[in-house]
């Protein structure tokens, strides 16, 4: 049996890391392997290429091992392993030769089998489409929501605007009448007066030589009217300051609209991260679903493992990312100290830690419940975040983290040096008594936020 498992070991050593994995999807598929039932998925999710030839031998015993192995190689196309694989002619029991088809048998397989993998990868590039298709659909919809959102609050601002701007001219309009009304007032008061001393002169006979009416002091003391005068009040200023302010509100809106849609389009990105047990500081406590974790009071007994931060209290994600984009989000809500990013796979896990860029560590930090750090240096930040999302472009070389209720970026590093699989990075922190006991969570992207 050990015999057998070195030739399958040996022959599996010659595929790929894709075709490798192409090799596993086979496995567990039991209505393609003809007569054979499969591997059951969590058995062989995280094998490698050695639990991968145990699990088959266990589960098929020599030649069906052997026969499943053929099989599957030629499904993913590597007919020279087959050849070769035959020329061993290996037999767990009696070493015979293992007994095969016949010619045009095994090529009529062979065909069949590339004509299945031919429809297998069509079908796969069909759920690609769709979701491709499925996710242009959603952008779309987000999209029009927020233009509706924000022309809705533009067009209320206008409203509010013009309101207020009808309001001041009216309260203008309404202090200029007052004094129109109280001069007017004013001069009906003197009018009447200089009337009624007019019609006391026109009642006096020529006779009459009362010189007290007819001289000057009879005559009422009166304003001098020359000067005064109403002047209109400016309405073309209100109306300027009026749309001054308008225009500051749009250019928040606008600034507030291109953020959001910044950060809709890094979410369209979002991967399923779980936390990885088997790096988990022995104090950190994980959830069941693997989507939160805090830092306990006792140092938990678990298994030895050179993964395992066995000093910091840190952990890692289960998934590892060596290409394109990938975005994750953690609810922080409640904690007064916390470290969030992504981490190189070959960072020192034992003993103290220099979480620096040179090390290793594109992440952020909090301390003391609001001192905000990155590796350079302090970081500003706005608002305190309930949620950051985390985004990497690993091609562009550059990682981001935001803010994800306002859509604001917290900070950046670019120009960054990767060089090998990245994976997202955790820290709850110490309880610090009790005050930083709450969870970071790894929560789900809600696009409609």
């Amino acid at each position: 049996m050990a015999k057998l498992s070195e030739e399958l070991w040996n022959t599996l050593m010659g595929l790929t890391e894709d075709e490798f994995k192409k090799f596993k999807w086979f496995l567990k598929q039991g209505d393609i392997l003809e007569g054979f039932p499969g591997i059951p998925v969590a058995r062989l999710e995280k094998a490698d290429m050695l639990d991968t030839v145990d699990l088959m031998v266990q589960k098929y015993q020599g030649p069906g091992a052997v026969t499943v192995f053929l099989m599957v190689l030629e499904k993913i196309s590597r007919n020279d392993l087959v050849d070769s694989l035959r020329k061993t002619q290996i037999d767990t029991h009696s070493h015979h030769t293992v007994p095969f088809k016949r010619d045009h048998e095994r090529k009529k397989a062979e065909l069949g089998a590339k004509m299945k993998l031919m429809i297998q990868e069509r079908q796969m590039k069909i759920d690609e489409i769709r979701h491709s298709a499925k996710l242009s659909s959603k952008s779309a919809d987000r999209h029009i929501a927020d233009s509706e959102r924000v022309f809705k609050v533009l067009l209320q601002s206008v409203e509010r605007s013009q309101a207020n701007l009808i309001e001041a001219i009216n309260e203008k309009q309404k202090t200029t009448q007052k004094q129109a009304d109280k001069l007017i007032q004013e001069l009906e008061h003197e009018i009447s007066e200089l009337t009624k001393r007019s019609n006391n002169i026109d009642q006096l006979s020529q006779t009459d030589n009362d010189t007290g009416l007819l001289s000057k002091n009879y005559i009422p003391t009166t304003k001098n009217w020359t000067e005064v005068t109403i002047h209109p009040p400016s309405y073309g200023a209100s109306v300027g300051v009026a749309l001054n302010r308008l225009e500051e509100e749009f250019s928040t809106e606008k600034k507030k609209l291109i953020a959001k849609a910044k950060l809709h389009r890094v979410q369209e990105s979002a991967k399923d991260v779980t936390l990885d047990p088997d790096t988990a500081n022995p104090f950190l406590i994980l959830s069941h679903n693997g989507k939160q974790v805090y830092c306990g009071d006792v140092k938990q007994t678990l298994p030895e493992n050179p993964k395992r931060f066995n000093a910091a209290i840190n952990v890692l994600g289960e998934q590892s990312f060596s290409s394109g984009r990938f975005y994750f989000e953690v609810q922080v809500t409640g904690k007064t100290s916390w470290d969030l990013g992504v981490v190189k796979e070959s960072i020192q896990r034992n003993g103290s830690i220099n979480a620096s860029l040179k090390n290793g560590y594109w992440t952020i930090s909090l301390r003391e419940g609001d001192k905000y750090k990155a590796s350079l240096g302090d970081v500003n930040v706005k608002y305190p975040p309930k949620k950051v999302g985390v985004f990497v472009d690993y091609e562009k070389s550059s990682v981001s983290f935001h803010d994800v209720d306002s859509a604001d970026i917290i900070h950046s590093f670019s120009n960054c040096s990767f060089t090998e699989k990245l994976y997202p990075f955790f820290s709850p922190g110490s309880r610090h008594g009790g005050k930083n006991s709450a969870p970071l969570i790894i929560s789900p992207v809600n696009y409609a936020d």
